[in-house]
């Protein structure tokens, strides 16, 4: 089994859900087979009880688990059907502890964040990869992995801990670690700052993990001298350094990473390039290209009590775009 792991940092909300989501489809149009796993660092052992105004849709799975809204981005863009596992929270993994601890499991040890939390979270992360969610037998080839909220948060180092000694465990070409990161561009003299993205990696490094690759948020393109930067100062080769700038809609974001070989830089690290091909997404260009020529308004009504968040519906939104385009 191999692992892509998805960290953010600077700033919540870059777009973290939609870049593993990309990064799944690829790698999937490259031949693999492909699940997911979302890591969200809060207490709540589910999304069940929250306000989407708080945490956006509270997606509900086939197996009537109530998680968060970015499953629903996997499950739309890898043609999967995911479980409640497939949603670790803080909550869940302190409640699984616990109740081993009560059971005598732990045979009178104290019982401790290192090694029995980070232990749990592998556990977890390792049992729930080789479920089947596509329909065949068997477990996938890859395994992404996004790490909700951004490095530094307190709520997330128990994780991070546990990721830092997982990648150290299933060992180089096994484990990948894509960093996601926000690029931005001053308007007073339109310059793209790296400074933040810097901290970021710093931070992550200090942390026991170094990325591989570095997807930078921004308006624009990067500009070389900028990606030059980043190398230097992150330790990531420019081939390694995508950029995800701004796009007319989500389904561009898989292509601008085909387009700047995200892909290869992937494979690479994964020792894939020899079993995997070249990504075959000439359906999912179309759809793209045919959501930029839609411009006849259609009014569709909805009722619901979380309106105020554009996030509330993510789900029905979205499946109200694609009646528009089938």
């Amino acid at each position: 089994m191999k692992y892509v792991l998805v960290t953010g940092g600077v700033v919540s909300g870059l777009g973290k859900g939609v870049t593993a989501s990309s990064i799944g489809l690829i790698l999937k149009a490259c031949g693999l087979r492909v699940t997911s796993i979302k890591i969200d660092p809060y207490l709540n052992t589910d999304a069940g009880t929250m306000s989407p105004f708080e945490h956006g849709e509270v997606y509900v799975l086939d197996d009537g688990g109530e998680v968060d809204l970015d499953l629903g981005n996997y499950e739309r863009f890898l043609d999967i059907k995911l479980t409640r596992d497939n949603n670790i929270t803080t909550g869940k993994i302190y409640q699984s502890v616990i109740d081993k601890e009560r059971r005598g499991d732990y045979l009178g040890k104290t019982v401790q964040v290192v090694p029995h939390i980070t232990d749990a979270i592998q556990e977890w992360v390792e049992r729930v990869a080789k479920i089947p969610v596509d329909g065949e037998e068997g477990p996938a080839d890859v395994c992404v992995i996004e790490l909700g909220g951004t490095i530094g948060d307190i709520e997330s180092m128990p994780f991070i801990e546990a990721l830092g000694q997982f990648s150290y465990r299933v060992g180089a070409g096994n484990f990948c670690l894509i960093h996601v990161s926000l690029v931005p561009v001053l308007s007073v003299v339109g310059e793209q700052k790296t400074k933040p993205t810097q901290h970021s990696v710093r931070g992550l490094r200090g942390l026991g993990l170094a990325p591989n690759i570095l997807a930078c948020r921004s308006t624009t393109a990067l500009d070389e001298n900028v990606k030059a930067k980043l190398s230097q100062f992150c330790h990531v080769s420019a081939e390694n350094i995508i950029t995800l700038y701004d796009v007319s809609n989500i389904w561009h974001i898989p292509l601008l990473l085909r387009d700047q070989k995200a892909h290869e830089a992937i494979l690479k690290v994964l020792n894939l390039l020899s079993v995997a091909g070249e990504p075959c997404l000439e359906e999912w260009t179309s759809r793209a290209e045919l959501y930029d020529m839609l411009h006849e308004p259609v009014r569709i009504a909805m009722v619901g009590k979380y309106t105020g968040l554009s996030d509330s519906y993510l789900s029905v939104i979205k499946v109200n775009l694609d009646a528009l385009n089938p």
